[in-house]
């Protein structure tokens, strides 16, 4: 396998970026492969603490959530945010096959494991959801809280909307997809500086296989891989969730916007009311700090 690793310099001076790195390289079934996470703790920590993990998807990395982890961490806790391998700071395989639905599933919930976390709130938004949401069910006893926003369940029994179809179609027919140009248009409040940080993982178009395999992995019948587990995860969240749940929804989100969001919402117990950002898209995270300090109101 061929495993690619951007250079340390590519990461200079990020704005909003002052966290330390953390590296793992033993993770049981991905050994040799590098990963990237945050790893930030308030000063004065609360009895008991909560850990805010917090999953990225495509085609962003843990610099979408330097909003809200500091506002998470002033609260009294500990925020632990991942990126995916083929993504950020983490290693790349080369080759587009490597990626597979179980192969970052497995290497979150591997993660999760190596660092031993308890006492979990799970923030997920994009393929953050898709793979995330069905980590809980098998291993109940480490989740207290949910923080969901614009995702979806990974079913393949519901069609595919055309905003999806249309963004699918879109990401095959550019391989060498221009993230931050992607990022800026999406979010035209950001400064060339904040474009920038989310071009800084990918020098070329050998380092996106990762990023280009999204798409085509979203299950689209009943049969593809990991359906069959993220419906058992959709029934688990209907029925057996005990803990407290927060959903913020991205109003201008054109692929998993309010629509897929209420449907989202009617699969999880006890889910309250969602908190809309009016001027939100899809990468929600940008209105990151209002996000988090309406949640740590509730979680």
């Amino acid at each position: 396998m061929s495993i690619l690793r951007t250079p340390e310099d590519r990461f200079s001076n990020l704005p909003d970026y002052p966290f330390s790195p953390h590296y793992l390289d033993d993770l049981i079934g991905y050994e040799g492969m590098r990963v990237h996470y945050l790893d930030e703790s308030s000063q004065a920590p609360q009895p008991g603490q909560k850990v805010f993990l917090c999953l990225h998807g495509q085609p962003t990395w843990s610099y979408l959530y330097r909003k809200m982890l500091p506002v998470f961490t002033a609260a009294g806790h500990r925020c632990i945010a991942p990126d995916l391998l083929g993504f950020g700071k983490s290693d790349k395989p080369a080759e587009d096959a490597i990626y597979t639905f179980a192969f970052h599933r497995d290497m979150l919930k591997a993660f999760v494991e190596r660092l031993d976390l308890r006492n979990i709130v799970l923030v997920v938004q994009d393929w953050g959801g898709l793979l995330g949401l069905t980590l809980p069910m098998d291993m109940p006893e480490r989740f207290t809280g949910l923080l969901v926003m614009n995702t979806s369940f990974a079913t393949g029994d519901m069609p595919l909307g055309k905003g999806f179809l249309d963004w699918r179609a879109w990401s095959n027919a550019n391989p060498d997809m221009a993230v931050g140009k992607l990022m800026g248009r999406s979010n035209p409040q950001l400064s060339a500086a904040e474009i920038a940080a989310y071009d800084a993982p990918f020098p070329g178009i050998e380092f996106k296989a990762g990023v280009r395999r999204f798409p085509n992995l979203v299950p689209d019948h009943p049969d593809a891989e990991g359906a069959a587990l993220s419906r058992r995860a959709r029934e688990w969240w209907s029925t057996e969730w005990t803990g407290k749940t927060f959903m913020a929804i991205g109003m201008k989100d054109p692929v998993l916007g309010p629509a897929i969001m209420t449907e989202v919402r009617r699969h999880i117990r006890n889910c309250p009311v969602p908190y809309e950002v009016a001027e939100g898209g899809h990468f929600v995270q940008e209105h990151g700090q209002e996000i988090a300090e309406q949640a740590i109101k509730v979680l």
